[in-house]
């Protein structure tokens, strides 16, 4: 069975999000890009799930980041992979979607559930707002944290307020710009 995966940046204090949408202290920097191209072009993440706020971003910038002059060999490539992995995308406010996506209107647990029994890899879920609700209806099986040494002092967090979840550890992958990764997945009743 396929399992659904959340790999987001996230602060030492927890946050995926300054306190005012704050992106900037989670660049990628060439490490951690070439680490996401190597999980899609070896397969191990072959799938894609975003809400709409990030697939907007994401579309906004990756389709046309080869004409850019100043993007890195690594951001070239995830450009080319980013446009080809098949992508759900939920919103109920989108028209259209490109690049291989499909439109979702509405989270229904049950088609998460046969896509999870689908041939395939893991999927990741993007998008914190999305990441929320399906963690809250016990979708996501396996957490990666990918901790910067940085404080933000608040902000959005990586794990919903007010929800207790029993995790189990799996291992740790350390980077040479000091993110550490943190695997867990979710012990389920």
């Amino acid at each position: 069975m396929r399992k659904i995966i959340y790999a987001q940046m996230v602060s030492l204090d927890g946050y995926i999000e300054g306190p005012n949408g704050s992106l900037s202290w989670s660049a990628p920097g060439v490490e951690l890009h070439k680490h996401f191209n190597d999980l899609y072009l070896s397969g191990e993440i072959d799938t894609s799930i975003y809400g709409r706020r990030l697939y907007d971003n994401m579309a906004s910038y990756w389709p046309s980041v080869k004409e850019d002059g100043s993007a890195s060999d690594v951001e070239k490539e995830f450009a080319g992979i980013w446009k080809q992995v098949p992508k759900l995308v939920y919103s109920k406010t989108l028209k259209t979607t490109s690049w291989n996506s499909k439109l979702v209107r509405e989270l229904i647990p049950e088609e998460i559930q046969q896509l999870k029994e689908q041939e395939g890899n893991k999927i990741e879920i993007g998008g914190g707002n999305l990441a929320e609700a399906f963690i809250r209806l016990g979708l996501v099986d396996e957490f990666w944290m990918y901790v910067h040494p940085v404080v933000l002092g608040g902000g959005k967090p990586y794990f919903p307020a007010g929800l207790e979840m029993p995790l189990f550890f799996i291992d740790t992958l350390e980077f040479p710009c000091k993110v550490l990764r943190l695997r867990y997945k979710f012990l389920k009743k």
